[in-house]
């Protein structure tokens, strides 16, 4: 029962995935295809990020208040699958800024209402949120690998075809996944800004944020800044995929890492690496073999990051605030952090070029190093949090 259990769960997030791995590296290619100007692309990727300031609230908070997860993974993804469908008659930017908005609404909330269900499914099941959260990182490789020799044979129009295919799977997927139950929990007693507040959970966040915040301007620009380099639509999947290997591969290590590190020491490492990485993609992008080698810090500057970054959140929001938890860590970090990263990003592409925008990127993760390591303050026992919100 257990291994179907975590069977359904890392194949819906393998679809998942599936679907980033082909919208995050080609959609930016896509709009480029379409003459908007940098500026125009970075806003219009950015509403995904600005949608999951507001949207995975409301549907974190119906989610806890209703004790149903699943009915809300599958209403999201249907909205989702409705959404995208008008792209194929959107053309210009307005048209496109309603469609991409109405769309992002929905598929922002999904994934971290997967992430509540996997982590309520994981408390009873004595699982590791890494070992499933893989195969959301396969399904990454798999679409970036197949979308860039796809569009160089038959044109940047397959990719709405392929995502179309992917968010009917998705929407199908959805009904194979079990409802958990949500097991009481000493936090249950506060309310969910008694945790907010704490200094702990704010310094979280504002260094979760700083992070993403660099993430934002890759995600957004990484794929057009390669393409005006020289670089073709395969090889910039191959050097996504660089990525997300080596992020697979820090997710099977995870469960070691974590038994040998502190969590803040592994927040602290994965942000020192990340500027290490932002500064190399921005001075090294003509020479392939550095490129590569900063693709592979993704490992750490979203793999061990992220998983640390989850273990730590699940610490500080369980219980009947689970699902806003993730909302929350989602808002704060994948929203305004994104939301930020995505327009800077845009604006800096345009007036200043990919390598200073890159360059200046490396600036965030900075900033969250020292936020992280002069604000988090855990307790030594993981286990052992409810001190920290009295």
């Amino acid at each position: 029962m257990t291994h179907k259990l975590h069977f359904n769960l890392s194949r819906f997030y393998f679809i998942y995935y599936f679907f980033v791995g082909a919208f995050v590296p080609y959609w930016g290619l896509y709009l480029n295809s379409e003459s908007f100007t940098p500026a125009d692309i970075g806003i219009l990727m950015s509403l995904f990020q600005i949608s999951r300031i507001f949207a995975p609230n409301f549907w974190g908070w119906l989610a806890d208040h209703t004790g149903k997860r699943v009915q809300w993974i599958r209403l999201t993804a249907a909205l989702g699958l409705m959404g995208f469908v008008a792209v194929f008659w959107a053309h210009g930017f307005w048209a496109l800024f309603l469609v991409m908005a109405s769309l992002s609404l929905f598929t922002s909330s999904t994934l971290p209402l997967s992430e509540s269900l996997t982590l309520a499914h994981l408390a009873t099941t004595n699982g590791h949120y890494s070992r499933i959260r893989m195969w959301g990182s396969l399904g990454f490789i798999v679409a970036a690998v197949m979308l860039g020799f796809l569009t160089e044979a038959y044109g940047i129009k397959t990719l709405l075809w392929f995502l179309l295919a992917v968010q009917i799977t998705l929407f199908a997927l959805a009904f194979k996944l079990p409802e958990a139950t949500i097991a009481p929990h000493a936090h249950d007693t506060f309310s969910i800004w008694q945790v907010v507040k704490q200094p702990n959970v704010i310094a979280l966040l504002v260094g979760c944020a700083l992070m993403v915040t660099a993430h934002g301007v890759l995600y957004n620009f990484y794929s057009i800044y390669l393409s005006d380099r020289g670089y073709s639509k395969g090889m910039i999947g191959l050097l996504w995929a660089v990525g997300v290997i080596c992020e697979i591969g820090i997710f099977m290590l995870m469960p070691k890492i974590m038994a040998r590190f502190s969590l803040k020491t592994i927040l602290l490492i994965s942000l020192a690496l990340a500027v290490l990485r932002f500064s190399m993609i921005g001075v090294a992008v003509d020479n392939l073999v550095l490129l590569i080698i900063a693709q592979s810090l993704h490992a750490a500057t979203f793999g061990s990051f992220h998983a640390a970054s989850v273990e730590v959140i699940t610490q500080f929001f369980n219980g009947r605030h689970q699902a806003k938890g993730q909302a929350i860590y989602n808002s704060v970090a994948y929203g305004i952090g994104g939301t930020i990263g995505g327009v800077a990003g845009g604006y800096g592409l345009q007036y200043l070029g990919g390598q200073r925008t890159f360059m200046l990127a490396a600036i965030f993760p900075l900033l969250g190093l020292l936020v992280i390591g002069l604000g988090l303050k855990l307790s030594i026992n993981k286990q052992n949090t409810q001190g920290m919100f009295r």
